[in-house]
């Protein structure tokens, strides 16, 4: 019999949908992309949309252009999709686009209302641990429809997706070395070192007795988790005459229980902490991209590892001072795709479909009386409107301002080494960038995650990068000098800095104009300690009047929209924003 799924509830689906359609009037006003009229001198506007249909609200600007939307102020309704169906003209949407946006916008409105519908206040959220507070964060701040994942099925999303919060056993499969290739880091510079670690013993012998059951030989084939989405809907019909030929063996589960994170392809082993995390491709469109696993990028992932973490272990300022935490990417096997390998001009989808990264757990780095959370947990709100960072700073005890000149002194001064010293960024938006912090709540250290996708370094050499190994430098991403600083300016500052700074004006009675120049007085302060360095500040200059708007959004409106290309994409830039950091 079908049945209402009780997130479906009219009161939580009418208030998801007034918060969804205040986030896309502000991120779309933040890109340009429309226009409001002022309306008032109290922070009222208007947008005039087809058919004669006027929409009004009230909305407070912020730092970068930003735009604060009162969801309680939006008229004639609350309801995104009413909206876009008059707005879509000014939007400049296009009907192919158009129509997957708005499935995509209401899968999003599902996932929101099933997050609504078992909401915790913040003090209960600051309870939980790393992986279980995960299950609670409401997706991408900047991105309107962060939780489409095309693809997925009513059923695919209540059962994989972070929010259902179900932990679950993979199975495994088995690859002849034919079509796969393993890569690790030293200690892992073989298959069978990764297999003891990761593999009870009786699970080993479980997989080798399936393939000489078959009249296989185990030494021939490598063993990686598959997403069961994935087995179904991709590799099943895609490697299908592999699977018959037994160069792709079914094996059963290892028993490890997984919880799918933010990114849904990453999952936490909740059985077995002390194991690695493991990333696998998953087939679906999120966000921007299909949320597969680049062959090329994956079979690099422990070279780039082991080179971020040789420049971390020789400089005495990352590895003793900040005490940052660089959790690799230590093992990986890669497939390839017989036929897709040799067609360069298909869809960047089909050369991602199947493989598998080891990821180091965070566990095992974490000192006594730390624990950790996210970054994008600093932005999250409860059902009431209360700031998870509110909470946060009463229970340290220490005054507000005292708390963010702590977050920042955490945050910034690996980040800016890096950049400043090694011209080298992370993308540490708020899933790549976990705050470490002490039993009293107070942030005492960086961690930070997913190099060989998130790495960018400059295009112009520096002395440097002569010890960066080729299979490294032919892999990771490079940018001129004036814009490698866009990945701390758009992943950090835009991406969450953004939404903290009136979060703390509202809750913690610190002012945006305060909260940003205890920003700047990092940055100088880490320009101080390192005179030496005063040619790099310069170019990379985070401190600029103006900086490129990045749009996160124009992409999917109007670059890519739902379209295949080769290539993934990458987000539009649209005019400039002033600096925030900037003072004359």
């Amino acid at each position: 019999m079908l049945h209402r799924p009780a997130e479906l509830d009219p009161g939580i689906w009418i208030r998801c949908a007034r918060r969804l359609l205040a986030k896309m009037i502000g991120e779309f006003c933040y890109e340009e992309v429309l226009t409001p009229i002022p309306q008032d001198e109290t922070g009222g506007y208007r947008l005039d949309l087809a058919d004669g249909v006027t929409y009004r609200f009230s909305a407070r600007r912020g730092s970068y252009g930003s735009w604060r939307v009162d969801p309680r102020s939006i008229t004639p309704t609350g309801d995104p999709l009413h909206f876009l169906t008059h707005a879509h003209r000014q939007l400049g949407v296009t009907g192919d686009t158009l129509g997957h946006l708005v499935r995509e916008l209401n899968a999003t409105l599902i996932a929101d209302a099933r997050l609504d519908a078992a909401a915790l206040d913040v003090g209960e959220l600051a309870d939980l641990d790393y992986a279980e507070l995960e299950g609670q964060q409401t997706g991408h701040p900047w991105i309107v429809v962060n939780k489409g994942r095309l693809g997925f099925s009513a059923t695919d999303a209540a059962r994989w997706t972070p929010e259902a919060r179900r932990a679950q056993p993979l199975p495994w499969i088995a690859v002849r070395t034919t079509l796969a290739a393993y890569r690790g880091v030293p200690s892992l510079d073989g298959p069978d070192r990764l297999y003891t670690r990761e593999l009870d013993k009786d699970v080993r012998e479980v997989f080798a007795r399936t393939l000489r059951d078959r009249g296989l030989a185990p030494e021939d084939y490598l063993y990686l988790p598959v997403h069961p989405w994935q087995w179904d809907e991709t590799v099943l019909p895609l490697f299908a005459a592999s699977i018959a030929a037994d160069d792709i063996v079914p094996l059963p589960t290892d028993g490890d229980l997984r919880l799918p994170q933010q990114s849904i392809r990453t999952f936490l082993n909740t059985s077995r902490p002390d194991r690695h995390t493991v990333k696998l491709p998953l087939s679906i469109l999120n966000t921007l991209v299909w949320r597969g696993l680049p062959t090329e990028r994956t079979l690099a992932a422990p070279a780039v590892t082991s080179w971020v973490h040789a420049v971390r272990d020789a400089d005495p300022y990352l590895r003793d001072d900040c005490r940052v935490i660089l959790l690799g990417e230590v093992a990986s096997v890669t497939v390839d795709h017989p036929v897709y390998r040799r067609l360069p001009e298909v869809p960047y989808q089909y050369k991602e479909l199947l493989g598998a990264i080891w990821r180091e757990p965070l566990t095992g780095h974490l000192e006594p009386g730390e624990r950790a959370r996210t970054l994008a947990a600093l932005i999250h709100t409860d059902p009431k409107g209360r700031a998870f960072t509110a909470e946060l700073v009463r229970r340290s005890g220490l005054a507000p301002h005292t708390w963010l000149r702590r977050l920042f002194a955490t945050l910034l001064p690996p980040l800016l080494h890096f950049l400043y010293q090694y011209g080298t960024v992370f993308s540490p938006h708020g899933e790549n960038a976990i705050v470490i912090f002490d039993e009293d709540d107070v942030p005492v250290r960086l961690a930070i995650k997913d190099f060989v996708d998130d790495i960018n370094v400059s295009a112009e050499p520096l002395p440097e990068h002569r010890t960066m190994p080729e299979a490294v430098r032919e892999v990771l991403l490079t940018e001129p000098p004036a814009f490698l600083t866009q990945f701390i300016h758009s992943g950090l500052f835009v991406g969450v800095f953004r939404y903290l700074a009136p979060l703390c004006e509202e809750q913690l009675g610190v002012p945006e104009e305060e909260f940003w120049g205890l920003v700047r007085d990092e940055v100088l302060r880490h320009q101080d300690r390192f005179p030496e360095l005063k040619e790099r500040f310069v170019t990379f200059d985070l401190l600029t009047p103006r900086i490129e708007r990045l749009c996160l959004n124009r992409n999917r409106l109007h670059l890519d929209g739902y379209r295949d290309r080769p290539q993934r994409p990458h987000a539009a830039v649209h005019g400039t924003v002033p600096n925030p950091l900037y003072a004359p």
